[in-house]
Order: structure tokens, then C-alpha cells, then sequence
């Protein structure tokens, strides 16, 4: 008898273990969204200066903020930067996404292996449902506003 329950904690640590780490496979599937959507954001801010400052005149001072430090340049001298900077954070984007989508398949295979079904994200999508038709509701307003 005394091996039984032995044997039973070893299936628990296993399903714990397992649970960790599809947690972990979770979180770093996260925190490369996070990432990535950073990185968008800061391509797009990229995008904005260069079209900001692509039609002035090349000689025209402007301001540049290097390692927390105003420096003032000319747009001749600042664009090509920005413009490198642009492209490099568009690779890494790239790279990021590829990196992505192995955690996804890698994740997918995981739960196949394990046989993991969420639960949770069912009900959950059920409950906004229902919550989104009762708040629907009380929002309805007629024509009683254009009096």
C-alpha cells in the first residue's frame, strides 16, 4: 500500500510539472507580444519623424535625443540615422515574430502531447457574451433623445 500513494505523487509532480511548464510556454508567449508590440510602436514613432522631417530643408537645425541627451544636428545629418534605426527595428520585429510563431506551434504540440484543453477561455467568452447582451440592454436609448 505504501507504494501506491508514492506512485500517486509522482502523477501529481508530473501534472505539476507539466502545468509549469505550459505556464512558463504561456508567459514567454506573452512577454514576446508585449515585445513586439513595443517594437511596433516604436517603428511607427520612426515612421512619424521621417515623415515629419523628410520634406525640410536638409541644412534646417533639429534636435535629437541620444542616451538622454539633446543634441542638436541638421536633418541632412539625423534622417539616415533615423532611417537606420527604422530598419533595424523592423528586423528584430521580424525576427521577434519568427520567434513566435515557434513558441505557438511549440505550445501547440505541448498540448496535443499532454492532451491540455483550457477550459477556462470557454466559459469565460460565454460570461462576456452574456454580459455584453444584458449591458446592451440598459444602453437603449429610442427616439426619445431627438425631442
Amino acid at each position: 500500500m505504501a507504494g501506491q500513494p508514492s506512485g500517486a505523487d509522482k502523477e501529481v509532480i508530473n501534472e505539476q510539472m507539466v502545468a509549469n511548464m505550459y505556464a512558463n510556454m504561456r508567459s514567454e508567449m506573452n512577454q514576446l507580444y508585449s515585445k513586439i508590440t513595443e517594437l511596433e510602436m516604436e517603428v511607427s514613432e520612426h515612421s512619424l519623424v521621417i515623415g515629419a522631417i523628410e520634406p525640410l530643408d536638409p541644412s534646417r537645425r533639429c534636435y535629437r535625443m541620444i542616451g538622454g541627451v539633446l543634441v542638436e544636428r541638421t536633418i541632412k545629418e539625423v534622417l539616415p540615422a533615423v532611417q537606420r534605426n527604422k530598419e533595424g527595428l523592423e528586423e528584430v520585429v521580424a525576427r521577434m515574430n519568427e520567434a513566435l510563431e515557434k513558441k505557438k506551434k511549440e505550445i501547440t504540440e505541448f498540448e496535443l502531447k499532454y492532451k491540455i484543453r483550457i477550459r477556462k477561455a470557454d466559459s469565460d467568452t460565454q460570461e462576456e457574451g452574456s454580459m455584453k447582451e444584458g449591458s446592451a440592454q440598459g444602453v437603449l436609448v429610442g427616439p426619445a433623445s431627438g425631442q
